[in-house]
């Protein structure tokens, strides 16, 4: 991997050149927003964001300091982080579906169901040459394939627990109490979850703020300094700047718990469109989409590990697995597939 690839068309499931780097870099200093930068270079959404994310670099501009994207700054890191890396799992060439749905499993980390349903939904096999996801699971069981349940992590994690009712303590701001009814029905785009994930909890460890879009489950992960209400607040100012003009139709609201790093979070109903709305205390099924997502990204991530081991390459690989993943939910689709359906139609306007 030490030469690098100038071809210019659009590659799909390829690394960024410097060439694309440095369109990025004249883009947004023309103006454009990653939105429209992504649809010049023919690439999604989130490759884009992670890309400034990397390149962003403090510059002093007339005696302030500034951040800005540096393509150099990308292309540097992208070359360091390339010389670090090894492949996460062999490469397995699949001949008929069981060898497909091995390979899924431990090379994309993919639920059975979610082998089978895909498989389906792009017609990759014919019915009579495919087996259902419960055959699967008693394959597995059996000891008839290549996998072992401790390489479906929810078979492991599954342990019921009873319910416990505690006692409201904290409120916030506007409580989801006040959250228009449609909103639980999923049928309109916008409507955000937001959540923070912590490794050593420890003052001088990083922390992870998830969010997550209620209807297509589209994950946004960003690494921050600490857990405090002025780390939250700088990433949203981060996403406002993503999002441009179109941040009020992509985050219509977001609801948060009662975390005090979500203490100033209601500002951002001063500047903008977007409502805030606050979970019960001790109310984590109120926020269940981003609690499920955290739950992905604890994958890779587990309790105990500091958040500071892992680079901001790392979490975006996280987020773009999550967000590459087909759900049962979705159609089999991918929640990538749908957030950027949503984008063409906000920024088209």
């Amino acid at each position: 991997m030490d030469s690098t690839n100038y071809n210019t068309q659009s590659r799909k499931h390829k690394h960024l050149n410097y060439e694309e780097r440095m369109t990025i870099q004249i883009r947004l200093k023309d103006g454009f927003t990653p939105y429209r930068i992504a649809k010049e270079l023919k690439r999604p959404i989130n490759t884009v964001l992670n890309e400034i994310r990397r390149g962003t670099v403090d510059q002093i501009v007339n005696k302030k300091l500034v951040k800005t994207y540096l393509a150099d700054a990308g292309q540097t890191i992208y070359e360091k982080n390339r010389k670090n890396s090894c492949p996460a799992f062999k490469l397995l060439r699949c001949k008929d579906f069981i060898d497909f749905v091995t390979d899924k499993v431990k090379k994309s980390n993919w639920s059975l169901d979610a082998c089978v349903g895909r498989a389906i939904a792009e017609s990759k096999f014919k019915h009579s040459e495919m087996v259902c996801t419960k055959t699967l699971y008693n394959y597995v069981a059996l000891g008839l394939l290549p996998i072992k349940a401790i390489d479906l992590p929810l078979v492991l994690r599954r342990n019921p627990k009873n319910e416990k009712v505690r006692k409201h303590k904290k409120h916030l701001g506007r409580s989801i109490e006040e959250r228009p009814e449609h909103i639980e029905l999923r049928d309109v785009f916008g409507h955000w979850e937001i959540d923070t994930v912590l490794g050593h909890k420890t003052k001088n460890d990083n922390v992870i703020l998830t969010l997550v879009e209620r209807q297509t489950r589209y994950s946004i992960f960003l690494k921050i300094s600490d857990k405090t209400s002025d780390a939250v607040a700088s990433a949203i100012s981060e996403l406002e700047y993503y999002y441009g003009s179109g941040f009020d139709k992509v985050f219509k609201t977001i609801t948060s718990d009662n975390g005090l790093e979500f203490s100033e979070l209601h500002t951002l109903e001063s500047k903008s469109e977007t409502n805030i709305y606050f979970a019960h205390p001790y109310a984590s099924h109120e926020r269940g989409t981003n609690e499920r997502h955290n739950g992905m990204l604890r994958r890779f991530i587990p309790k105990g590990k500091a958040i500071s081991d892992y680079s901001c390459e790392d979490i975006a690989y996280i987020e773009n697995w999550c967000n590459t993943l087909p759900r049962k939910i979705l159609g089999y689709k991918t929640p990538e597939e749908l957030f950027e359906e949503q984008l063409d139609i906000i920024y088209a306007t």
